[in-house]
């Protein structure tokens, strides 16, 4: 059975990512693997409908609709409503860089950022995904994902940056420290001159994200940063209480 109009209207609006936030009609048809004239066809219609827009440089964009049903979606209308407060303290606090993030698959999805004060490479935006084993949040989410999740993931350590753990037992073993500690590190492993803090967001028992921050150096203030983020992640778990707020 060949490909339905709306699976190839889905592949236009998969082309985009955190890497491709705009694209050519060419590129469109490209990453999408249909040919030019359907992709013509199928993106003019996304673009009357408001689900794509069109920039001055011609290029295409997410378009305003789009946007409008993302923000229906739970991890939007209850996790990050029940979060910003939180996220907003937490800043004003550190003046580091703060993220909430929440697993999609076997990648990390960042649902919220607000950035920091201090020079820092960071090299995630709200909306992207980046590997789970190679940053904080990341961390956290793996070390309390089910168990074919943290197989999966395992099989598959790619090297980012000379830091990054790709080592399964090495890996395995700090999975082990987070459930214990409380807590996950990074130390230059996604981008050079970052490290990273996180904590679990708990709706109940069940882990529904991480919070984070990306600092220059943890050195002198893990626990100030580790203690400040399981306030505002508390704060939060009080919020989403009682609330159907669950991610998988």
């Amino acid at each position: 059975m060949g490909a339905t109009v709306t699976s190839r209207a889905l592949d236009i609006l998969g082309a985009f990512d955190g890497e491709h936030r705009s694209l050519s009609l060419t590129d469109l048809a490209r990453r999408a693997g249909l040919p030019l004239a359907t992709a013509h066809r199928l993106v003019g219609e996304l673009h009357r409908w408001g689900a794509l827009a069109r920039e001055p440089t011609g290029e295409y964009v997410i378009g305003r609709r789009i946007w409008q049903l993302g923000l229906l979606a739970p991890v939007q209308s209850g996790l990050r409503q029940a979060a910003s407060p939180f996220l907003h303290d937490l800043y004003g606090t550190t003046l580091a860089t703060v993220h909430l993030a929440v697993r999609d698959g076997l990648e990390v999805l960042y649902v919220e950022r607000l950035a920091g004060h201090v020079s820092v490479p960071v090299v995630s935006r709200v909306g992207s995904r980046l590997p789970m084993h190679a940053t904080g949040v990341g961390k956290v989410l793996l070390a309390y994902a089910p168990e074919e999740v943290r197989l999966e993931v395992l099989a598959n350590l790619t090297r980012v940056t000379a830091y990054t753990v790709t080592q399964p037992a090495r890996l395995l073993e700090q999975l082990r420290r987070v459930r214990a500690e409380g807590y996950a590190t990074t130390g230059e492993e996604m981008s050079l001159g970052a490290c990273s803090v996180a904590v679990p967001v708990r709706n109940g028992d069940v882990v529904v994200a991480a919070l984070g921050m990306v600092v220059p150096d943890l050195r002198r203030q893990l626990p100030r940063l580790v203690s400040a983020l399981q306030v505002a992640a508390h704060g939060i778990s009080r919020t989403l209480a009682g609330t159907s707020v669950q991610w998988k």
